[in-house]
Formats: structure tokens, C-alpha cells, sequence
């Protein structure tokens, strides 16, 4: 009966339960602009837009929040999408010739949480063809798809291929008509000689359907000919004998015109008769941007408009040796000509505009332009063209992410603010754009996470605080410049779009960032060591910025900074329009970049840290209450900057050979086969067979010496007990690389219940913050400390500044003793306070053999029972697994694979809300947005009224509809044929992004 002593206690059916209605993990929706999109398409009647990216994957958006998503099996390139317009289908063709059907396809009702949920409307696909190649032939180059066109009908797809052949497919069956196939040959038999002339027509690159009679086709060869077929009689009502290589053509709503676009840079238009079967010449031919050569207009588009004059768009076209790096669409109407200049290279557009048949006129109100790296969208119907603001898939990387920031439950006063400040710069940004370009370095986005659409608030920016090389007063001198204004009146270029890939300076870089959504302070830290400390205000100023220099070093001696210099401040900066403005700076010297960043508004306090120290700073008084050097002496990293080859060279090979040697010594300790190790081997293999703790992992002491190991990783504010167990007060955290863990015992006049309170006589205004070092903590194995929390008696984290004193939250137990969490990246170590006892440890290394990479205090809601919550510490690993633990016993609860260990940038990337949700970045432009509460979930659920074919799917005309969840709140918003409906926690979540 001995061997049941040690075994692990089995598993309570009612936890279990409790588990179930708390966590679940789902991966819920993909906020950002798709990575590398390679293909886009319209559905004019659904209104919904379509964007294919080179990995295979397609997104569909809809109204605001209406998202769908589907991955084809092989990441494979999608090179062109086309809607069956009003059905909920859509076909794709791949880099691998590949053709697929897609549908809207309502799912099966499932139950997460012990609550039943409908099934969610997703994107599948339900048919695939591959176009076989032509008997006699060994090459499949010759039936390489080139251009797809849909039929009006929906029911016949058209192909054409490299060699020149047009097959076309019956749809949805996407089965072969072999009687309609049209091959070469029989189009060079109805040529004149003198065009023939033994050459061959080349790929087919352009098929364009006749906007007035059903059944009859453009078919554009790249040599240049365009032939109008008639698929009902197979014969060629008209030949076109273009003779310069054809990019693309389109038709004029009537039918009575078309345009074809050249790789020499221009167009040329065609007019159709009945009563000529051979045109030799167009009725006009333009070079826009001539006579020197020009690039080719890849795409163009010909839309009528009542005023008479027709809108002409086109894509290229540049002149090779002044412009030809430049990425611009243009846009022509009578004398009104502009030239698009993006900073990403054009992918496709289309044009919003009626195709009602019974309309006159095409009447387009706007342009829609998928770029390499953004959305633009320019609206037709004003005067000059203005670009309007995107709803959703704003980039998040006009600049590189480098830090982001959740904020939940924001007070509403703050949110109407921010919006405020948000609508009235966008009024300044659109009259800047019209004159030049927006950088966008240095700079703190806010964005809307409440719903399925990251929508875009307000935009901050610190560059305008600092003298840098690209200032705008530069760019404004070039433009008062007569002679470079004379250069550039053609061609008349625009500059569009958000998306800067280019770096004013690098220093300007955010790597910290704090908000107080109470006090409305904000903390912004940089790569040069600046902390900026900001306030909310409604109206401009030009008021001066407080500067102070606090050197973390203090005493060391023989230091030599050889990294980047400081910034300068300007010294007249321009007035601070209303939103968050500068208060205080504080520099750090040596200008390292900032690791960690905390704020106490209700203190007026900010922490922190670089790899040489930390410092404390009272921004009310402006003065500078503690410096802390954390350096090793024998950090020489650090110390020197970037230090020579040699020595780093000879201290690697020494550790190397270190843990080598040491190793061998263990290994061959172990080695050794002795009776006892026998017989030790035996109760492992038994230990093993009955599910008993399992063997813990070897994990080997770090070195004191290595390299930057005083980066402090992680600070924290907290009113507890550090000098005794009877009075608690305000205190001060840090923790750093080599597992060390300062904690000070902070005076801050008018606060806690402790010392301060006893100076109750004494004139606060004359008071200073003092900092006094109680406990310093140096972890075993020297491991990075990640993350410090202060948890209250009942083992509860401490509220959010001003929360407990404004009645905003529960207030902390302050009668039995507190404890502090402190979280390295091996292990997961609970202390009492204030004698910093370990009370309990869950060693992640030794057990699960990962490292702690973020970790986060989330409070967790049972999907069925209102009032029930729990605490749970949530942990990230290298691995990129999610570990949950209960609070404060460190329980394991439940494990989830989450981001592939691969993926590094998406795990540093990762952050979690208070609620149980999380992002992290999937590609340098998208954030995944994913649950691990069974309540708490954001995801697109939403009805499409279709109409659809009944020998594909049984729904004729369906409505895909999920019902609506008890506990959450919904908002309807109507866009054409489609319902969205959202379900989320009702709170108002903001995200914060840097650049």
C-alpha cells in the first residue's frame, strides 16, 4: 500500500466543471492589414471586398466587423479572386494553376463553456480544378491560366492561358466545355497576311465581357490583337490589330468603345461597328507622361459620368528615367489631371459606381486601391479627389510596431476626448497630405479593440519635441523653392496614403509605454533614454517643456558611452495641439534605451528603467527622488558600449569550456552503475508507470558575470508592508536581468497609512518624495526576473491607482499579510511580506522545460454563473504555449498551444488584457486576437442574405443568421444585403500601438 503514498491526488470532477465554464482557448479574428496581398475583388450587390495574400490566404469584408476567412490547404500565392456576385461565392487561382471555389457556409451549433452557442458563418471551400494540359505537348506552360473571367450569368467562367487558348468552365461544377474551347489557331486563320506574318500571339492577357449583349467576348493577345468573339455562333465578330504589346483593356458602358493600356505607357481607344469585321487603327492613341519612354499601364479603367466627360484611371505609366520607381495611379478628367504617389507598389482597385442596367451612366463615387502595404480609398465625387479614412484595415506598421499596450474598461469622459482630439486632427492631416508627405516615426496610436475592426482614435507624436535631420521646416524649404516647384508641376503628383517606410531617426523609437485612464497621465519611453510624461488637454498651447537629467550611473568611475548620442530639444517647439501634451522630459544619461516603465499617478511618480540602473521621478515637483545603478563590475558590455571582438571572442570560449568541463564532471557522476542507482532506476521506471511527479530537470546557475546583467526587466509600485507587518505604505519594485529584486520604501506626503501619516503636522507642499532601499532578494539560479506583482491578503492583485480610492474597484486587504509574486523566466516564486519568505514555487523549467517570456494577472468569469470569477496568472513560454495558474497557489489549471515556438517576434509581441484576451503579432502588419476565458470572446458573428443557385447548396435564397447571447450586448449595423451583429464584454477596450 506504500507505493499509493506519493501518488498525485486524481482530478475533481466539479474543478474540472469550474474549468470548463472558465477557460477555452480560441483564436478569434485578425486585426491589421493582410500581409503581402497579392489579389482583390468586388462584390458590387453584397458589397463586400476580397483580398488574396501570397501565403493563400482570403479575407472578405463586409460593413464594419463583418470578416470571414479561409487558407487554402497549400500557402501558395493568390494570383486573382472573382466574385459570383450576390451569391456568397467566390473563385480564386493560384501561383500553382490551381482554380477553387468558395462559399459562406453557415456552421454547426456548438457548446463552450457549458453554454450552447450557434454555428459561426465561415468561408470553405467546396470545389477545385486544374486545368489538364494539351494532348501531344509535354509542357503545361502552353495551359498556364493567365486571366480569369466570370460571365455576368455566373454560370461560365472563362480562362485564358499562356499559350494563347480560352477554355472555359461551366460554374459552380467547374467542369470543362470541351466544345467551346478556343484555341490559337483558329484566330490566326481569320488574320490578314500582312499581320500574321509567322509571329504568334502570344499569352492571353486581358478578357473583358460585352456590358450590352450577353455571350460575347474581348479577347486581348499580348502581342496586341484583340479579337470580340461570340461564344454563342464561335465566330469573330470583329478584329482589332493593335501592334504594341496590350497590358489590359476594358469597355465603355455602352459597348460602343473599348480602351486597351500598352507596355509603351499608353492607351489607345477602339471603337466597335457591325458593319467592319477588320480594324487596323484606334480611333486615338496617348502617351500620357511621353515622349521619353515611359513604363507600362498595367490596368486601366474608362467610367462614364453624367457631366459628359468620361473618368479615365490607369496604373503606371511613369517615365522610365526621372520616375519609374515611383508607384502612382493617376486619375484624368477633362482638364482635372492627378497623379496618386504611394509609397507601396499598386496591386489592383476597382471603382464603387452603379451597374444597374437601366443607368445611363457609371457615376463612380469612389476608387479603392489595395496596396503592397495599405488601403486607399479616394473619394470621386469631391473636388481634387481627397482620400477618405478606412474603417477598418488601417496599417499598423506605417511604421515598425514597437511596443503595444491594452487598456480596458476606458472611462468615458477619456474615450470622447481622445475622439475629439482624433476628428480634429485628421482635418489637419488631410490638408497636410495634400502638400507633402506624414511621418510617422515617434509616434502612439490609439485604436478602437472593442469590436471585430480596429478602428483608428487619435495619433500622438513625439517627434516634434526633438531637433532631428528631417525636420519639417527642411522639407518646407524645398517647397518654397521656385526651381523645385517648377520640376515637380509634372507629372502632378499627390502624395497618398499613411504608409512610411523611412526612419526620420531612429532614436525617436518607443519602447515603454503607461497610460493612467484616471488621471489621464500618459508615459512615453524611448530608444535614446527620453521619458516623456504627458497630459490631456482640450485646448492648444505653446507652453515650455520641463527638462531633467538624471544620471544612472552616479559614482562609477571610467565609463565610456559609445552608443548614440542623446536627442536635442528644439528650441522653440511649434504649439501642441489638443490631445496628449508634453510636461516633463526626463533623460536618462547615458542615453541607453529605456527596458521598463511604471506610473503612479496618484503618487505623481514614474519608474524607470535602462541596462545601466533605474531612477524614481516626481513629475509633480519636478524633482528627482532616486537613482540606482545596477551594472555588474564586471559588465562590461554595458560599460564599454559595443565592446571589440577579441575580448567578447575569449570570454565566450572560457564560459563555453566551462559548462562543458562541468557537464562531463555531472555526466559522469551519473554515469557510474551502482546497486542504488539500479534500483533508483527501477522506482523511476514504477514512478513513471503511476503517473507520480515527474523527474525535474538539471538547470544550471547563471553566471554573475554575464553580459547585461543589470537590464532592469521590470518595475513596480505598491502599497504594502516592506519594514513591518503593522504599517503599509507606498514601495517601489524592480527587478533585473541577473535575478536581482530591489525593493524601496518610498515617503510620498499625504500617503499610505504608515510613517507619513504621523506627519500629519507638517506642510506637504515643502515636503519631498524620499526613496529608502528595505529588501533586496537575489534569485538562486540568477534567471531574468520577467514580471513582480503585489498581491493583498487574500491573495488578490492590488488594484490600479486611484481605483480603490474613487470607489472604483473593491479595496485591498490590508489586514492580513500581504505577498509578492515574483515571476524569473525558470520559475514562478511566491514570497510573504514584509519578511520575504518563499511560501510556494512552480519551477516552469525544471518541470515543463520552457522559459518565461510574459506574464500577466487576469481575472476570469464563468460563463455561467454571473457572480463567479477567479484570479489566474496566465504565463507565455519560449515555446510559445499559454500555462494558467490559480492565484496565489500557483495550481496549474490548463495548458494551450497558442503561437509556434518559431514565430520569436509574435511571442515578444504578445500582450493580454485584464479580461482574458490577447494579441501578438502574426506578420509585421497583423495582430491575432485570441480567448482563453470562456465568456470573454470578440469575434465576427454575422448574417449575409444571399442569393444562390439550388444545384450547388440547398438554400435558394437563404439567410445564415446566429442568434443573439443573453449576456452580451449588440449593435446592428445594415450594409446592403448584410446584418452585422457584434457580441462582446460590454466595456470600452483601447489598444495602444509605438512606433
Amino acid at each position: 500500500m506504500m507505493k499509493f503514498r506519493f501518488r498525485r491526488q486524481g482530478t475533481d470532477p466539479q474543478r474540472e466543471k469550474i474549468k470548463q465554464e472558465l477557460f477555452a482557448f480560441n483564436k478569434t479574428v485578425e486585426h491589421g492589414f493582410p500581409h503581402q496581398p497579392s489579389a482583390l475583388a468586388y462584390d458590387p450587390k453584397l458589397q463586400f471586398m476580397a483580398i488574396g495574400t501570397k501565403s493563400g490566404a482570403i479575407k472578405i469584408y463586409g460593413a464594419p466587423g463583418v470578416e470571414f476567412t479561409g487558407l487554402h490547404k497549400d500557402t501558395t500565392a493568390v494570383t486573382q479572386i472573382h466574385f459570383l456576385s450576390g451569391q456568397g461565392r467566390l473563385l480564386s487561382l493560384l501561383d500553382d494553376n490551381t482554380i477553387h471555389l468558395w462559399e459562406l457556409v453557415g456552421g454547426n451549433p456548438k457548446e463552450v463553456g457549458g453554454v450552447r452557442r450557434e454555428g459561426v458563418v465561415s468561408l470553405q471551400e467546396v470545389n477545385s480544378y486544374n486545368l489538364p494540359g494539351r494532348p501531344g505537348i509535354e509542357s503545361c506552360s502552353a495551359t498556364r491560366v493567365t486571366v480569369l473571367l466570370l460571365l455576368k450569368s455566373c454560370d461560365l467562367l472563362c480562362i485564358g492561358t499562356e499559350g494563347g487558348g480560352a477554355y472555359f468552365l461551366e460554374v459552380p461544377r467547374l467542369s470543362l466545355k470541351d466544345n467551346q474551347t478556343l484555341l490559337q489557331d483558329e484566330i490566326s486563320q481569320s488574320l490578314p497576311d500582312e499581320y500574321r506574318c509567322g509571329k504568334a500571339l502570344g499569352p492571353v492577357e486581358s478578357l473583358q465581357e460585352h456590358p450590352q449583349q450577353a455571350g460575347k467576348i474581348l479577347i486581348g493577345y499580348s502581342r496586341g490583337l484583340v479579337v470580340l468573339w461570340d461564344l454563342s455562333t464561335r465566330h469573330a465578330d470583329q478584329l482589332f490589330l493593335g501592334k504594341q504589346q496590350l497590358e489590359s483593356l476594358v469597355w465603355e458602358r455602352s459597348g460602343n468603345l473599348f480602351v486597351s493600356s500598352h507596355n509603351d505607357g499608353g492607351y489607345s481607344v477602339w471603337a466597335v461597328t457591325s458593319d467592319q469585321s477588320c480594324n487596323p487603327l484606334p480611333v486615338s492613341s496617348t502617351i500620357p507622361y511621353g515622349p521619353f519612354p515611359c513604363k507600362a499601364i498595367n490596368k486601366i479603367l474608362w467610367r462614364t459620368t453624367q457631366s459628359g466627360s468620361p473618368l479615365l484611371l490607369y496604373s503606371g505609366g511613369m517615365p522610365r528615367a526621372t520616375y519609374g520607381d515611383r508607384h502612382c495611379l493617376t486619375i484624368q478628367q477633362d482638364k482635372d489631371h492627378i497623379t496618386l504617389d504611394f509609397t507601396s507598389r499598386v496591386i489592383d482597385f476597382f471603382t464603387v459606381h452603379s451597374v444597374e442596367q437601366e443607368k445611363e451612366f457609371d457615376d463612380p463615387s469612389a476608387l479603392v486601391v489595395l496596396l503592397e502595404e495599405e488601403l486607399v480609398v479616394i473619394d470621386l465625387q469631391t473636388p481634387g479627389w481627397p482620400s477618405l479614412p478606412t474603417p477598418y484595415l488601417a496599417p499598423l506598421h506605417s511604421s515598425a510596431i514597437t511596443c503595444s499596450c491594452h487598456i480596458s474598461n476606458v472611462p468615458p469622459k477619456l474615450w470622447e476626448r481622445l475622439i475629439n482630439a482624433g476628428k480634429a486632427q485628421q482635418g489637419r492631416q488631410h490638408a497636410h497630405r495634400v502638400g507633402g508627405s506624414l511621418h510617422e516615426d515617434g509616434t502612439v496610436r490609439f485604436w478602437d479593440a472593442s469590436g471585430v475592426a480596429l478602428t483608428p482614435l487619435y495619433k500622438l507624436s513625439t517627434a516634434n519635441v526633438f531637433h532631428t535631420d528631417c525636420d519639417p521646416s527642411d522639407s518646407q524649404d524645398l517647397n518654397d523653392d521656385p526651381d523645385m516647384q517648377q520640376e515637380e508641376e509634372w507629372p502632378p503628383f499627390k502624395k497618398v496614403g499613411c504608409f512610411d517606410p523611412y526612419s526620420d531617426d531612429p532614436r525617436l523609437g518607443i519602447q515603454k509605454i503607461s497610460l493612467c485612464k484616471y488621471s489621464n497621465k500618459l508615459v512615453v519611453a524611448g530608444t535614446a533614454g527620453q521619458v516623456i510624461v504627458f497630459g490631456l488637454s482640450d485646448e492648444r498651447s505653446d507652453h515650455l517643456l520641463d527638462v531633467s537629467v538624471m544620471d544612472l550611473l552616479q559614482d562609477r568611475e571610467g565609463f565610456t558611452w559609445k552608443g548614440h548620442d542623446r536627442l536635442d530639444l528644439r528650441l522653440k517647439p511649434p504649439p501642441f495641439p489638443p490631445g496628449f501634451q508634453p510636461l516633463v522630459l526626463v533623460q536618462c544619461m547615458p542615453p541607453a534605451s529605456v527596458t521598463a516603465v511604471a506610473l503612479h499617478a496618484e503618487w505623481n511618480l514614474i519608474a524607470f528603467g535602462t541596462s545601466h540602473g533605474f531612477g524614481l521621478f516626481d513629475y509633480h515637483r519636478r524633482n528627482a527622488v532616486l537613482a540606482r545603478c545596477t551594472l555588474h563590475p564586471n559588465d562590461s558590455l554595458a560599460m564599454e558600449g559595443p565592446l571589440s571582438r577579441v575580448k567578447s571572442l575569449k570570454k565566450s570560449l572560457r564560459q563555453s569550456f566551462r559548462r562543458i568541463r562541468k557537464s562531463r564532471v555531472s555526466g559522469k557522476k551519473r554515469a557510474i552503475s551502482t546497486p542504488t542507482s539500479k534500483v533508483q532506476e527501477a522506482n523511476a521506471a514504477l514512478a513513471e508507470h503511476e503517473d507520480v511527479a515527474p523527474v525535474q530537470r538539471r538547470i544550471e546557475p547563471r553566471s554573475a558575470d554575464d553580459s547585461l546583467s543589470g537590464v532592469v526587466r521590470c518595475l513596480c509600485f505598491a502599497d504594502t508592508f516592506l519594514r513591518d507587518g503593522t504599517h503599509h505604505g507606498p514601495t517601489l519594485w524592480a527587478g533585473t536581468n541577473s535575478g536581482s529584486v530591489y525593493a524601496y520604501a518610498l515617503e510620498v506626503p499625504g500617503a499610505g497609512s504608515g510613517r507619513m501619516c504621523e506627519r500629519g503636522g507638517v506642510n506637504e507642499a515643502g515636503m519631498c518624495v524620499e526613496a529608502v532601499l528595505g529588501k533586496e532578494i537575489q534569485l538562486m539560479h540568477r534567471a531574468p526576473v520577467v514580471s513582480i506583482s503585489v498581491l493583498d491578503g487574500q491573495g488578490k492583485p492590488l488594484p490600479d491607482p486611484y481605483e480603490a480610492s474613487q470607489d472604483l474597484a473593491s479595496a485591498p486587504d490590508m489586514t492580513n499579510a500581504h505577498s509578492v509574486l515574483i515571476a524569473s523566466e525558470e520559475q514562478l516564486k511566491v514570497f510573504s511580506l514584509p519578511k520575504v519568505s518563499a511560501k510556494t514555487k512552480f519551477k516552469l523549467t525544471a518541470h515543463e522545460g520552457c522559459r518565461v517570456r510574459k506574464v500577466a494577472l487576469v481575472i476570469f468569469s464563468s460563463a455561467t454563473q454571473e457572480d463567479y470569477n477567479e484570479h489566474t496568472l496566465v504565463c507565455l513560454t519560449n515555446l510559445g504555449d499559454m500555462h494558467l495558474f490559480n492565484m496565489p497557489g500557483l495550481r496549474p489549471q490548463v495548458r494551450y498551444d497558442c503561437i509556434r515556438k518559431e514565430d520569436i517576434s509574435g511571442i515578444a509581441s504578445c500582450v493580454f488584457t485584464k479580461t482574458g484576451q490577447g494579441f501578438y503579432l502574426v506578420s509585421p502588419s497583423e495582430y491575432e486576437r485570441f480567448s482563453l476565458s470562456a465568456k470573454v470572446i470578440t469575434e465576427p458573428l454575422c448574417s449575409v442574405l444571399l442569393d444562390r443557385l439550388l444545384d450547388c447548396k440547398p438554400f435558394s435564397r437563404c439567410l445564415l443568421e446566429l442568434p443573439k447571447l443573453s449576456w452580451r450586448t449588440a449593435s446592428d449595423v445594415v450594409c446592403s444585403y448584410v446584418i452585422y451583429r457584434s457580441y462582446f464584454h460590454p466595456e470600452i477596450p483601447l489598444i495602444m500601438l509605438c512606433n
